[in-house]
């Protein structure tokens, strides 16, 4: 417990002689709930008022249970009786520091997670797939989520799980893709011992494990036909058997679909199933690829610069205008999983602590991709810079809730100047 701060709250002359107090906030508070001139239950609800996270253990001379199960719902960690013995002391502070650990280190987990599934953008297109979120979260509709391969299918239905009623339960994926056909119904449904070669031992499939929160089932397109129908059977029934079992199992699942494939396309070839497609599509979202909202692109850049940043322990970098000026200009044909992964590259290995231009791989550059022999995708500096500057002013008119005078002054610019660039890049204020 070296470098631990304990603080003792009693009246008694033999232990208040025993503790140091110190003026930090302490790691552990060990209370009485008998003091003259004090009551110890009133004093922790105090306590867990100012700071929720305390722990504190409560020390009691004459205790009872009624106290101990009040002090126990007022956030207490644990009870105690005098007189004290030094090893029961040492051996409930030790356990209470831990749990304080413990505590802290899920909370700093929890936010660690919430910051990386965080979906980043302030763009109108991101903004309408925040409503559809929110709107379908706190119900239990299915929900069937479309979009391009790294465009952050799973990020939206982790979001819509974190806002629902059943956040606080298991979140389970699946991806239908990468499971070989044979294996995909164990992986979903559990199987017994013994029911196929290589079944040592039960085991528990995915809307076993589920139970009670959500199933994301990522890339559903690449499921089979026989597989669609042991899922179509479970979603009506929200009951199935484990591989080689006879017992029917009940759950209570929240499934949650996507697919970067057509599927109803699909279902006309006869690849997918149309009764299974109702079913998964009560709530239908869409989710935009990035070149169709490259406005965010600089706050999706300073995310993930200090994100990766932290992860490497580098000091935080920032990007120069035109190295912005290309990304912006690029189509990112994989979407936000590439540009993610390109700013980690930069992070990693840009030397200095500037992004320029001549950091930048290809294809970003347009010298690059001219050397490919790429001239359809070619684009000049000038027009990549432009692609810059109306990203930059869209995201200046929103931050000052389209204030023509205040956004001008911002920028720098006379406000005629201003409206002659809204012109010139076809820029369209919100309807009121």
């Amino acid at each position: 417990m070296a470098g631990e701060h304990i603080l003792i709250v009693d009246d008694e002359p033999a232990i208040q002689s025993t503790l140091r107090v110190a003026e930090e906030t302490p790691d552990l508070v060990f209370l009485d709930i008998w003091m003259s001139g004090m009551d110890g239950l009133e004093t922790l609800e105090k306590i867990k008022r100012v700071r929720s996270d305390a722990t504190v253990v409560m020390i009691s001379g004459h205790g009872t249970i009624e106290t101990a199960v009040k002090a126990t719902k007022l956030g207490a960690y644990d009870f105690i009786e005098k007189p004290l013995s030094l090893e029961k002391t040492l051996l409930t502070a030790t356990r209470a520091l831990e749990h304080a650990r413990l505590e802290r280190d899920n909370a700093q987990l929890r936010e660690r997670l919430d910051l990386e599934w965080d979906i980043v953008g302030q763009g109108a297109a991101v903004q309408a797939l925040r409503q559809q979120i929110a709107t379908a979260a706190p119900t239990n509709g299915r929900v069937l989520i479309h979009g391009e391969n790294g465009s952050g299918k799973e990020l939206v239905a982790r979001a819509i799980h974190q806002h629902s009623t059943r956040a606080a339960e298991p979140f389970v994926e699946v991806n239908c893709a990468a499971i070989p056909e044979e294996l995909i119904e164990s992986e979903l449904f559990g199987h017994e011992k013994g029911a196929f070669t290589g079944a040592v031992a039960r085991r528990r499939g995915k809307f076993e494990l589920a139970n009670g929160g959500t199933l994301f089932l990522d890339e559903i397109g690449d499921m089979t036909l026989k597989t669609q129908a042991k899922v179509l059977r479970a979603l009506e029934e929200q009951a199935f058997e484990r591989v080689g079992g006879k017992d029917t199992i009940k759950v209570d699942v929240r499934v949650i679909a996507a697919s970067n494939k057509n599927l109803p396309e699909l279902i006309e070839r006869g690849g997918f199933r149309d009764d299974l497609f109702y079913r998964l599509n009560v709530i239908p979202i869409e989710v935009p690829p990035l070149h169709e909202r490259k406005e965010d692109i600089p706050l999706l850049i300073n995310h993930f610069i200090g994100r990766f940043a932290a992860e490497n322990g580098k000091r935080v970098k920032t990007i120069s205008v035109e190295a912005l000026a290309y990304f912006q200009c690029y189509d990112w044909p994989g979407n936000v999983r590439e540009l993610r992964n390109m700013v980690e590259r930069l992070v990693i290995m840009t030397p200095g602590a500037i992004i320029g231009t001549d950091d930048l791989p290809a294809p970003l550059r347009p010298k690059d991709l001219a050397a490919g022999g790429d001239s359809s995708r070619e684009r000049t500096l000038k027009e990549a810079r432009e692609a810059f500057e109306r990203a930059y002013i869209l995201g200046e008119l929103r931050s000052n809730d389209w204030n023509m005078t205040h956004t001008a002054e911002r920028l720098g610019i006379e406000r005629s100047h201003l409206y002659r660039k809204i012109k010139a890049y076809s820029i369209t204020p919100p309807k009121a």
